[in-house]
């Protein structure tokens, strides 16, 4: 099964759920393959979210963030990332951890690597 068909509707509509391991953390899931767990969403961090425990991560797809509202400050690059400032992480790409002071709001979209025939 593929990512579902949907027209233009209002975000506002799908609730705020809890990122499982995440304090602080939740998504608004706008589209989802459950097969594959490919999937675009909106990720909210609190005020005062801090990954520092999590340390570096890294994910086997790739992974595209935009920060939509907010800030969030990446502690191994030493840089505050805010509305506007856009990701595009490959497979592999280390990343974080974060603190968020004033909290943030993030688009991200997570797919397969594709490689050629």
């Amino acid at each position: 099964m593929a990512k579902p068909e949907l027209e233009f509707f209002d975000t506002e509509v799908l609730a705020w759920r809890a990122v499982g391991g995440e304090a602080g953390v939740s998504e608004r899931v706008l589209a989802e393959d459950a097969a594959t767990g490919l999937l675009t969403r909106l990720v909210r961090w609190d005020p005062g979210v801090n990954t520092t425990a999590a340390g570096p991560v890294a994910h086997e797809y790739f992974e595209e963030v935009l920060v939509l509202s907010g800030s969030l400050h990446d502690l191994r690059l030493k840089q505050t990332f805010g509305a506007g400032h856009y990701a595009c992480r490959p497979p592999g790409m280390l990343h974080g951890p974060w603190v968020s002071t004033e909290g943030c709001i993030m688009l991200e979209t997570r797919y397969e690597h594709q490689r050629p025939r």
